[in-house]
């Protein structure tokens, strides 16, 4: 290599560097470190370290057993997702149908909503004395089924952000120059649109793993006592028999079996990414043509129906039922009371501690998330920048239990004595916002054409420039998509969020596990009108996100 090549290679690195110095301290000082921590305290004792506890945790066949349900459920819930989702990120991306932008951010709601409402929700269906056992006498409560569709409904929107999101900016004339050369429908899709959308599958086919391996709200509730997941086990031993030594094993086994597959999925999505043809997403979205498409839009709505607004009516509607039998507004009027004695301020504060605390997560992780996806879109650095590629993924595969725990005990000394700040709540959100952002914008960084921003480079522009008049016009929607998933995953953050927050000033999921945890019909009816006003501030700001994207043209 020449000096001239040497001097570009030398100051790519250095670019990458700068980008990646914030992202590397945020995940340094707000996982790695608490996490640490946490799991250090439970596995030494009196100075010295105890490695023994490992090989009894491992070598116990409850461990066994509750490791393989935690995987294959996982792997089942990811399959059935997949399989409801893709069908209809296709549908939201490629068709104009009336009501899609209304119905874009409906389908988000239950993705935010707390796993624990959501569960609840699904209970109603399918328990005792649900839908289902009234009018059929079918019940699938403590069993597997009732687990995967809960899972499916509150991951859906992940797979139709994620991968409609980028379906949306493929050029369509791509796959219709295909058939035009002779191939089938199915051959162009296969050979022209598949393999610009893999990336972005193997995205949130991992995000929903994750979600779905970590789950607890929703097997907690769903589950019965025959059907747990590590993040529940870790809960009992830790919260229940205060067993930390057993709970330190059990965070390092989810930790290590998280980290290896997110290996593998980095090295897969290197393998099968390449640069594409992006286009407006405005000027994809057309009436559904033939019999084939109305009929596949029909089943994708009605999926939508049964699986993701059912379970929401039935919400609502337990928000409305009054004591007696009769519907009514008194669960929302005593939001604005302190009857029950469950707050020390009236519940409908937790509204605005939510929205201030959200938009300040937001904040944090578009920027982290931004500066990382921006180093890691960028052609080379080995195996150390997909090494960290994974590694951004980690807090999704990691306990919140440990998460909550280890901010406790870390951040409370100084310089970074925060346990009595209102900024360790968004920090907390922001960490599991930040994967959002980097798994949103990385698929439509790495499909921007190189080539562009060497042209911008040889004609003299800084990366500065290159990265605001290239990289930055072709994915301000993916921004704003990443923007909105992580608002909204901040909104529903519970796991680690319920052990920091302040007792006097709650967010709206840990506000509604309180009243959820305390006998009486006043108490849940609370619970369940906040759920509602959880379902109706996360509904209206993902429709006002929904208006912010281009309009569409016009497209018979």
């Amino acid at each position: 290599m020449d000096l001239a090549g040497r001097q570009v290679t030398g100051r790519a690195t250095a670019v990458r560097l700068a980008l990646l110095a914030g992202p590397v301290a945020f995940l340094a000082v707000f996982f790695l470190y608490p996490v640490t921590a946490i799991v250090g305290q439970g596995l030494r004792e009196d100075g010295a370290w105890h490695l023994g506890r490992v090989g009894e945790v491992l070598g116990d066949g409850d461990t066994a057993g509750i490791l393989w349900f935690t995987v294959w459920q996982a792997a089942a819930s990811t399959l059935l997702t997949l399989a409801v989702g893709l069908p209809a990120a296709w549908a939201f991306a490629r068709l104009r149908f009336p009501g899609r932008r209304v119905l874009h951010a409906a389908v988000t709601v239950p993705f935010v909503l707390p796993t624990v409402v959501t569960g609840a929700a699904f209970l109603a269906l399918v328990g005792r004395g649900g839908l289902l056992d009234d009018w059929w006498g079918v019940r699938l409560d403590e069993s597997v089924w009732a687990i995967l569709l809960a899972h499916a409904s509150l991951n859906f929107a992940v797979v139709v952000r994620i991968v409609g999101g980028l379906w949306s900016q493929l050029d369509p004339r791509q796959e219709e120059a295909a058939r035009m050369l002779g191939a089938t429908r199915r051959a162009a899709w296969l050979r022209v649109t598949l393999p610009a959308l893999t990336p972005a599958v193997a995205s949130a086919a991992v995000m929903v793993f994750l979600f779905t391996f970590t789950s607890f709200g929703v097997v907690q509730i769903l589950g019965g006592p025959r059907n747990g997941t590590l993040e529940v086990e870790i809960y009992r031993q830790t919260a229940q028999l205060l067993d930390l030594p057993t709970a330190a094993v059990l965070t390092l086994l989810q930790f290590a079996l998280v980290a290896v597959l997110l290996g593998v999925q980095a090295l897969l999505t290197r393998r099968t990414e390449s640069a594409l043809s992006l286009v407006d997403p405005a000027t994809t979205a057309r009436r559904p043509r033939g019999a084939a498409e109305r009929v596949t839009l029909g089943a994708v709505l009605t999926v939508i129906a049964l699986l993701l607004l059912l379970p929401l009516g039935v919400l609502l509607e337990r928000s409305l039922s009054v004591p007696g039998g009769g519907y009514g507004f008194g669960n929302y009027s005593s939001l604005f009371t302190t009857e029950g004695g469950t707050f020390v301020t009236a519940p409908w504060s937790a509204v605005g501690t939510s929205l201030r605390y959200a938009a300040v997560a937001t904040a944090i992780a578009v920027v982290v998330g931004a500066l990382a996806a921006t180093a890691l879109a960028r052609r080379g650095g080995g195996r150390l920048l997909r090494g960290f590629d994974a590694l951004l993924m980690l807090p999704l595969g990691t306990s919140a239990v440990t998460v909550g725990f280890g901010f406790l005990i870390t951040l409370d000394e100084p310089p970074l004595d925060l346990r009595s700040s209102w900024l360790l709540v968004p920090l907390a959100q922001a960490l599991v916002g930040v994967p959002f952002v980097v798994r949103v914008l990385l698929p439509v960084l790495r499909a921007v054409d190189d080539r562009l921003r060497q042209a911008a480079a040889v004609l003299g522009a800084s990366p500065a420039r290159v990265w605001r008049e290239v990289d930055v016009p072709l994915v301000r929607r993916a921004v704003l998509v990443a923007a909105g998933f992580a608002f909204a995953v901040s909104l529903g953050e519970f796991g680690a969020t319920v052990f920091i927050a302040r007792a006097d000033n709650p967010t709206l999921p840990v506000a509604v596990a309180r009243l959820l945890s305390r006998p009486g019909a006043l108490n849940y009816g609370q619970a369940m009108a906040l759920s509602a006003v959880l379902m109706l501030v996360c509904t209206v700001t993902l429709l006002a996100l929904e208006r912010l994207r281009p309009a569409e043209r016009t497209t018979p």
